[in-house]
């Protein structure tokens, strides 16, 4: 190819040339057919102007040799027979200098002309010695050029090549991605098949069980239901004389329905006895009162759950009587290696976790108003969103951007469990009120339930909007949105069952303790407490300064629900009163940028925010 391109190159100089040369040809031929025009008329002026010279001299008479006789002879001779129309030599002589003169002017007009075509050749001269000059430096130009064209195509080739080979391995690699795709669906129907095997082969073993242990059950009543009836009682029929009374032996027998033939025996002892001791037929009713009582308790303990030990259900009860406002900020530090996204009190108020961009959750102690570092959690995937802990305070639930939450147990580095699924960035996950149960919402337009015990998606919940947000209550899910709307799930029904729009994309929610009041922070950069009771915006907090920061800023209420609290982009913390709706005071100083998000403690005695310089700021 290189060959084939020096080859055109040099052909396409020597075209450039050969035309240049034409063009300079045709415009000599031009101007010297000007020129000879010129010439031949200025050369024969010159020889009129010569000839006319020699008729003058020889018209001028010498006064010694020349003689009027000799004159005439002369013309006499010369003239022959016309010699009366011969004009004078005087005539001739005006006649010859007139035309003289004119010649002279003509022929001094022609070396005008021939000045002025000289000078004018000369210009043309240095035109054509500059354009040649500047037709050499445009040739070279242009073979550096073709020189640079024929690089830069084979860099083209080499370049079409390289991607016609990626395109290849590109294509390699899709069908490949196809193959295990494909291998990948297999292998998930044949894990759901044997998950649901497993689940139904357990199902068919706890029943079992539950049939063996009721059928024990049934047989140990049944045992003490004999032994209780099978009693010898002493009876006396004076009680003042309980030595000398008689003595008869009473044996009572209760039959169950499985065994029929103690009911004829029954039968017939109760018509042999006199009498029925009462205190043995109170004790005996009794007793069956409380077997059968205590096995029906069993029966419904037993009714909705496969392994028999019903769930422990946690309910956050708070035990702050009266939230104290906080004043004046205790520590500050810079937490994380970047901006830090989430902030949440462990159940206790003494451990607070925190999480960044960095992909670091940081564990930290409260301890006489300042924070000790108590332990890092590592593996998460991506930057941490929101963090929260189950109701124990033994687990923590974080959402990352790396399209999954992950669950840690508290002392231990790594990640417990992952929770995959989302396609796109989850922005919240927190429990429910087990600790084996939680709540994710993403930017992929949807929101799933999971079973932590078997890190399984329950139910996926699909959305028209992506969530930012979501909390939790007994059988409700709450989730805020980017298209300005707050939903309502319930858990045992398959659609929303309540929508609620605020002026703005919603940021945060965050529910009261006693799960009447939700509290919503939305871009309109305003704050709004919504009354679940009558699902209705009961108040809207806004002041002046009070902006926003981004579409992932915290807010939340006091533990005793009587103060909202959220981070302004400007580093200041704004509290409003929520019985009076009034801006109760606002907090400066720490923070130099957008405050992210803020945590108040349950004891109700200390507030942490965390903005987008790293930093961290216990307030008290």
């Amino acid at each position: 190819m290189a060959g084939s391109c020096g080859t055109g190159t040099g052909g396409s100089a020597a075209g450039w040339k050969r035309h240049i040369v034409r063009q300079l040809r045709r415009r000599d031929r031009t101007q010297k057919a000007l020129f000879l025009e010129l010439v031949p008329a200025y050369n024969r002026l010159l020889e009129k102007a010569e000839l006319l010279a020699r008729f003058s001299e020889k018209l001028q008479p010498e006064p010694n040799d020349v003689t009027p006789a000799t004159h005439q002879d002369t013309w006499e001779k010369e003239s022959g027979p016309d010699s009366d129309q011969i004009p004078s030599p005087a005539t001739l002589r005006m006649k010859w200098q007139e035309e003289e003169e004119e010649l002279r002017l003509d022929c001094g007009e022609m070396a005008y002309q021939v000045v002025v075509k000289s000078a004018a050749l000369g210009a043309l001269e240095s035109e054509l010695e500059e354009r040649q000059s500047r037709l050499a430096t445009l040739e070279a130009r242009v073979a550096q050029l073709q020189e640079a064209r024929a690089q830069q195509a084979r860099q083209v080739h080499a370049r079409r090549a390289g991607h016609a080979a990626q395109r290849a391995a590109y294509e390699a690699l899709r069908a490949r991605a196809r193959r295990q795709e494909a291998a990948l669906r297999e292998l998930e129907e044949e894990a759901r098949d044997l998950l649901e095997r497993l689940v139904q082969r357990k199902a068919r073993a706890a029943a079992e069980r539950n049939l063996r242990n009721e059928r024990a059950k049934q047989a140990r009543v049944s045992q003490e239901l004999k032994k209780a009836v099978k009693r010898t009682v002493s009876i006396s029929e004076n009680p003042d004389t309980p030595g000398d009374g008689i003595k008869e032996g009473v044996e009572m027998t209760l039959v169950l329905p499985a065994e029929p033939h103690f009911l004829e025996s029954e039968a017939d002892e109760k018509w042999k006895r006199s009498f029925r001791s009462a205190s043995a037929t109170s004790l005996t009713l009794s007793r069956c009162v409380d077997v059968m009582k205590g096995l029906l308790d069993f029966k419904k303990r037993r009714g909705h759950s496969i392994g028999g030990i019903p769930e422990q259900r946690y309910q956050s009860i708070p035990v702050c009587v009266a939230a104290q406002l906080p004043s004046w900020a205790q520590d500050v530090l810079d937490a994380h290696l970047s901006e830090v996204n989430a902030v949440h009190f462990g159940p206790n108020s003494s451990l607070l976790a925190t999480g960044g961009a960095d992909r670091l959750i940081h564990l930290w102690n409260v301890v006489g108003g300042h924070l000790e570092a108590n332990h890092t959690l590592e593996g998460a995937g991506g930057s941490i969103t929101s963090v929260d802990f189950d109701p124990s305070g033994s687990q923590l639930l974080a959402a990352t951007y790396n399209q999954a939450a992950q669950l840690w147990k508290v002392g231990e580095a790594q990640s417990k469990e992952t929770l995959s699924g989302h396609t796109d960035k989850v922005t919240a996950a927190k429990f429910k009120l087990t600790r084996h149960h939680a709540v994710t919402g993403s930017r992929d337009r949807t929101v799933k339930e999971w079973d932590l015990n078997r890190a399984y998606c329950s139910r996926t919940i699909n959305v028209l909007s992506y969530c930012n947000d979501v909390v939790c209550g007994d059988h409700v899910i709450i989730s805020g949105h980017n298209d300005q709307k707050i939903r309502f799930w319930d858990s045992r029904v398959p659609r929303c069952i309540q929508i609620i729009p605020v002026q703005g994309r919603v940021t945060s929610l965050s529910l009261s303790h006693d799960h009447l009041h939700l509290l919503s922070c939305s871009r309109d950069d305003t704050l709004k407490v919504i009354d679940l009771r009558v699902s209705n915006i009961r108040q809207v907090f806004s002041a002046d300064g009070f902006k926003c920061g981004s579409d992932w800023t915290k807010a939340v209420f006091s533990p005793d629900r009587s103060y909202a609290l959220a981070g302004s982009c400007d580093g200041a913390l704004y509290i409003w009163d929520v019985n009076t709706g009034k801006l109760e005071r606002s907090l400066r100083g720490p923070h130099c940028a957008a405050v992210n998000a803020v945590a108040w403690c349950y004891s109700g005695s200390h507030v942490v925010s965390t903005d987008q310089a790293r930093k961290i700021v216990l307030w008290h």
